[in-house]
C-alpha cells in the first residue's frame, strides 16, 4: 500500500505573489488562517496542496533539485494562456510520447507543465 503526497512546503520570502501566481496560472484556492504563518494553496481536483512557509533570512529562495510538474494534456495550449496571462514558459519539448515545458515561479522555482500523465503506456 502507498500513502499519498498530500503538500508540498516551499520556503519563500514572496508568500503573496507566490500564492497569487499558483491561484491565477494553475487554479489553486488560497487560504489564510489568521495566527498562522503559513498560507495554503489547495488545488480544485485531485493532487497536493501547496504550503507557502516564510523563508529565513539564510534561506536561499530557487530550489533546483526539486521541480513542480503540472499534469496538462494540451501542454501548447496552456503555454499561450499563461503567456496572455503574463507567464512564459520555454519552448515546449517532446519526448518520449509525450510534451513538456518549463517556467519559474516568483520565488525563482522550477515548474514543468507536462501532459505526460496523458501519454499513451
Amino acid at each position: 500500500m502507498s500513502t499519498p503526497l498530500g503538500r508540498l512546503v516551499i520556503y519563500t520570502k514572496k508568500i503573496d505573489e507566490m500564492a497569487t501566481f499558483y491561484a491565477r496560472h494553475f487554479g489553486f484556492t488560497i487560504t489564510r488562517l489568521e495566527g498562522d504563518r503559513i498560507v495554503e494553496l489547495t488545488p480544485k481536483g485531485p493532487g497536493a496542496a501547496i504550503l507557502l512557509h516564510p523563508a529565513s533570512a539564510r534561506q536561499k529562495e530557487g530550489q533546483v533539485m526539486v521541480k513542480l510538474v503540472f499534469d496538462i494534456e494540451d501542454v501548447a495550449g496552456f503555454c499561450e494562456t499563461a503567456k496572455a496571462n503574463g507567464l512564459t514558459f520555454g519552448r515546449p519539448f517532446k519526448a518520449d510520447g509525450y510534451t513538456f515545458a518549463n517556467a519559474k515561479d516568483p520565488a525563482g522555482n522550477s515548474i514543468q507543465i507536462s501532459s505526460r500523465a496523458f501519454a499513451p503506456r
